[in-house]
């Protein structure tokens, strides 16, 4: 097979030495390392890495630096044979050829992971969140780049071929993936823009939901009713958003209506007595741009409307707009006010 009796035993070496610095790896070091990367709550130290493909990995790196420094630094003496170097470096070239394999397959999956390293701090995590989500893709498309120009050097391809290939068909390429990029500079304008992050709950191009995902090419937003809606970035840079989830307060507009015929005096006393309650509840906002009054007064009916404001808290925003309207009722009929009813016809 090419070996002596003292080539075996370096082989064995070797090979043992390789399995346990992988074995240190997985079992030692790696866990390690997660320890501390686990301190925080969004990381997994039991699933962030696959710790057998790595300690493959580290254990062909070994192999491949140890086989390389063993054929330069160990030779045999005159008239003795250790092993065939040719078949030697082939081992080598194969563990090297392992290596970098496994470390493009770990740094695909890493990408995943991106957003548990961008997330685990700051004060602004939507917008950590939406850079984890591009950061992403952008990584994914550049380890399968490179993944493909590595891997094309290994089986011998010549890359300088394949670049002068690109450039040849530059043109076409960049005509036919025109709005390929304008939906990639679009992911990038708004990242830098933020007009809304994941999270956000916003209405554009007609569809209203929760941001779900920024990617390269398209924004992921699920809808009310749990569908998902893909929409090209190029589309929403171009179109108006609205964003509710950066309003800083919530408005309430209720509206009561009396019959035509109410005392004005009444509607008065309704008007002051309603705005004062309600303005004393401790979830009103901005009470200078509160108010009650009278919109309407045509026949049939006189309208009063409401315009007063709470924290930007859907739950609030319900529970206050339930009690402001049980006040307006009870404030209406101490005012000794008919509320109107459209069923009720004037006798002629």
């Amino acid at each position: 097979m090419g070996f002596s009796t003292l080539g075996f035993v370096f082989l064995a070496i070797l090979i043992g030495a390789s399995i346990s610095a992988g074995l240190i790896s997985r079992r030692v070091l790696f866990p390690r390392i997660m320890d501390v990367l686990s301190k925080t709550d969004r990381i997994d130290g039991k699933t962030l890495f696959a710790p057998r493909s790595l300690g493959w990995m580290i254990g062909l790196l070994v192999m491949w630096q140890s086989v390389d420094w063993v054929l330069e630094n160990v030779s045999a003496a005159d008239g003795e044979y250790i092993w065939d170097s040719a078949l030697m470096d082939d081992v080598g070239q194969i563990c090297r050829a392992g290596f970098v394999i496994l470390m493009l397959i770990a740094a695909y999956r890493l990408v995943d992971y991106l957003d548990a390293f961008i997330v685990v701090e700051g004060d602004n995590m939507a917008a950590r969140r939406s850079l984890a989500s591009v950061a992403e893709a952008v990584g994914r498309l550049a380890v399968v780049v490179v993944g493909v120009f590595v891997l094309a050097g290994l089986v011998g391809l010549n890359l300088n071929g394949m670049i002068a290939g690109l450039g040849i068909t530059g043109l076409a390429l960049a005509l036919a993936a025109k709005d390929s990029v304008a939906n990639i500079f679009g992911a990038i304008s708004i990242i830098i823009d933020q007009p809304f992050n994941v999270g956000d709950w916003i209405i554009v191009e007609g569809v209203e939901g929760e941001v779900i995902t920024i990617g390269l090419r398209t924004t992921m937003i699920r809808t009310g009713n749990d569908t998902i809606v893909t929409i090209p970035n190029s589309n929403i840079t171009n179109s108006p958003v609205e964003n509710f989830t950066m309003r800083r307060f919530r408005r309430i507009r209720p509206s009561f209506e009396f019959e035509e015929d109410s005392d004005q005096s009444d509607l008065k006393k309704f008007c002051d007595s309603l705005c004062e309650q309600v303005l004393a509840d401790p979830r009103a906002t901005k009470h200078g741009d509160s108010w009650v009054k009278i919109t309407n007064s045509l026949p049939p009916k006189i309208t009063v409307s409401c315009n007063f404001y709470c924290e930007s808290s859907s739950n609030i925003q319900r529970e206050f707009t339930e009690d402001i309207l049980l006040m307006g009722r009870a404030r209406g009929l101490e005012c000794k006010l008919s509320f109107h009813e459209p069923r009720r016809r004037a006798k002629l």
